[in-house]
């Protein structure tokens, strides 16, 4: 029985590969947005953390950039991220596309896992899309690679399965006093994560590679006097073309993002939204150590 006058308090980091669906995992755990989702890989630029208060618990949730072979400076900052929160953990998910199964990229993980003296959870995610014969299958397969001292199953996107893995976590937090206020959802301040939603929109709206070349800052909050709050942003583009893309024909594309972030973002922060989206021609944004402290990742070489 839980002592009630006793608190709880513990780091959990998800990790694996791109587009596992750590964030709406996440996401899901705290039953509201807290980190931005896509269908394509690398979303997630930085960690985020989820904190979720269920007297006498407080779980905080890292979740991390997606862990892959990485090549530009940007790519590489992620996976470092991705890295930095598997040392600050009491506990590590281990997310797995269950469609995807076993892949390299999964085995290399594991064997960085284990270097560091890391046993983590493993969690066959996106159990909805295969069927559960397969899926046993699966998980005996994983239990070959490695001896994981616990394997569940979920579909972060429905639901399925994720409050018997939260049970699990709760009854095995470390004693402790919380860490942040009861209130606190994330440590992502406003300018952040309005400018996490409108990126957010931005890979939803755009196609191939150019999501990837752009970076979106909050120049300018501003509390109005009527309650209301007005939004300066900038998206940071390596080229004159895929400004011209953004904006789209007569600005429409632009400013079709901008609505449905600003609407996003009225739900959010209650209020009304005036929101101002700008794009500017960066061409070595990715190389600039401003850019990089601006979304919370380390300037790697």
């Amino acid at each position: 029985m839980v002592d009630k006058f006793k608190q709880f308090c513990g780091y959990i980091t998800i990790v694996g590969p791109t587009n596992s669906g750590k964030s709406t995992l996440v996401n899901r755990f705290m039953g509201t947005k807290v980190s931005i989702v896509t269908h394509k890989v690398q979303t997630t630029r930085t960690r985020v953390l989820g904190v979720l208060t269920k007297k006498p618990f407080q779980v905080v949730f890292i979740d991390t950039p997606g862990i892959f072979v990485p090549v530009r400076r940007l790519e590489r900052a992620m996976v470092s991220a991705a890295w930095r929160g598997v040392y600050d953990a009491d506990k590590i998910l281990l997310l797995i596309d269950s469609k995807k199964g076993i892949r390299e990229e999964v085995i290399n993980i594991v064997r960085e896992l284990k270097k560091i003296g890391k046993i983590p959870i493993l969690v066959l995610n996106k159990i909805d899309l295969i069927p559960r014969s397969d899926l046993l299958s699966l998980a005996k397969r994983f239990s070959e690679v490695s001896d994981f001292p616990s394997i569940f199953m979920v579909s972060a996107l429905n639901g399925d399965g994720v409050s018997d893995l939260l049970e699990k976590l709760l009854e095995e937090l470390p004693s402790g006093p919380w860490l942040y206020p009861e209130d606190q959802l994330t440590d992502l301040n406003e300018r952040l994560f309005a400018a996490e939603i409108t990126r957010e929109k931005l890979f939803l709206h755009l196609h191939q590679e150019l999501p990837y070349s752009l970076t979106v800052e909050t120049e300018e909050w501003k509390n109005c006097g009527d309650g209301s709050v007005k939004i300066h942003q900038i998206v940071y583009v390596e080229r004159a073309g895929q400004r011209g893309i953004i904006l789209g024909k007569g600005g429409k594309q632009i400013k079709r993002i901008g609505i449905e972030a600003r609407e996003e973002l009225e739900q959010i922060l209650c209020c009304r939204v005036h929101l101002f989206v700008f794009v500017k021609v960066r061409e070595k944004w990715r190389d600039e150590p401003a850019r990089y402290r601006e979304i919370g990742l380390d300037f790697v070489n």
